[in-house]
């Protein structure tokens, strides 16, 4: 026991009565320490690096990965693109908020050491970040589409660095396939035609993923969701609470359509739906890895089924509320060229596997509508 002993020893002669008590006394005083070589490195939970944490869908996703499972959650987190830290509050509200550990960084910058260490070696990489609102990439597409690429170089190279990650998770968008001009339903091998510069950037960083997956060999795995609403403070440029706010002010909602007067539609669904989705693939799917036969990573369409158009979400909404909808229908390319006025895609390959989306359509928006009227002005407070 003397080479695993901790402190040095002075020991009496082998003869003396102290040694013959030693002896009885020091085995077992000592026993685990010579076990402590054969000890694997002990990891009692699986350490998670969720991007966009800070942001309206992220934090969804911290919040059910924290009541759903034991894992830390890393999250980086940038006030700069439409981060705020009340989320993140929101999000912690009841659990134990010392399993988040908060990183200050800007992912589309290039990644300190130091920031790399704060990572550390995650097991899992969920990549929600990105800049998303359309009219944005619209108005001002470099800045833009030069954010989301530069952060998905950065979050893939940083994950070339990670022994044993076991997946690397990145949440697109339905609109990389573009329209759907007569009514079908996209499957996730089908090819993208992206429409603006938000959807190019998105399809931009899978066709990234891709190239990281065939040469180095990342685990890149792709979901695409479709339209998102849900509790956390969306951000008031989104068409949710755009109806929310129009509708408490009394004012009209312009409804996009086309020429003819035909509203526009989407998939409509809670965003726990999504974060539900994924961590039902991050327990349930061994990624595809190229050189195992797979030609293509696994990829898969996140959608509770609900194609809703936008005039029948905004008479939700306003009924949900207890006030009249005024509305206003506008020819959707004339006012906002390159928006699309149909998308669609089909969620059998997840459902085939199991999942089932646990928040319907209605509860959803009732319980969207209800949280968001208890905390108008979330995001008016300071960020820092």
């Amino acid at each position: 026991f003397l080479l695993y002993s901790p402190f040095p020893l002075s020991l009496p002669p082998p003869s003396s009565p102290p040694a013959l008590l030693l002896s009885l006394l020091l085995p077992p005083l000592f026993l685990p320490l010579l076990f402590l070589p054969l000890l694997p490195d002990v990891h009692l939970t699986k350490r998670l690096l969720l991007t966009g944490a800070a942001g309206f869908a992220g934090s969804h996703a911290l919040r059910h990965f924290l009541v759903n499972t034991d894992w830390q959650v890393v999250c980086p987190v940038t006030l700069d693109h439409k981060g705020h830290l009340r989320r993140l509050e929101s999000a912690y509200e009841g659990l134990d908020a010392t399993r988040a550990e908060v990183v200050p960084c800007d992912l589309a910058k290039e990644l300190p050491t130091h920031t790399r260490a704060l990572f550390g070696h995650p097991d899992l990489i969920i990549n929600y970040a990105s800049s998303s609102h359309v009219d944005r990439s619209i108005t001002d597409p470099v800045p833009f589409v030069t954010n989301n690429v530069h952060l998905m170089l950065n979050m893939l190279e940083f994950a070339r660095t990670v022994p044993d990650l076991s997946m690397f998770v990145q949440v697109s968008s339905d609109e990389v396939f573009g329209p759907s001009y007569s009514g079908e339903l996209f499957t996730e091998d089908d090819q993208h035609r992206p429409s603006n510069p938000y959807a190019s950037s998105k399809s931009a960083q899978s066709q990234f993923g891709y190239a990281w997956w065939r040469t180095y060999g990342v685990p890149f795995t792709e979901v695409y969701g479709c339209n998102m609403f849900g509790e956390h403070a969306q951000n008031p440029e989104k068409f949710f609470p755009k109806v929310m706010a129009k509708v408490a002010a009394g004012e009209q909602v312009p409804v996009h359509a086309s020429p003819d007067g035909t509203p526009g539609t989407r998939f409509w669904q809670h965003a726990r739906n999504v974060a539900d989705a994924i961590l039902f693939i991050a327990t349930n799917v061994t990624p595809a890895r190229y050189g195992d036969g797979s030609t293509l990573p696994s990829r898969f369409n996140i959608t509770s089924g609900d194609q809703v158009s936008n005039l029948a979400l905004a008479q939700v909404i306003a009924e949900a509320m207890g006030e009249p909808l005024q509305y206003e229908l506008t020819d959707y390319h004339s006012s906002r060229p390159g928006h699309d006025l149909r998308y669609g895609i089909d969620g059998s390959r997840l459902r085939v596997l199991g999942w089932k989306p646990p928040v319907d359509f209605e509860t959803g928006v009732k319980r969207t509508v209800t949280w968001e009227m208890e905390h108008t002005g979330l995001l008016d407070s300071p960020e820092h």
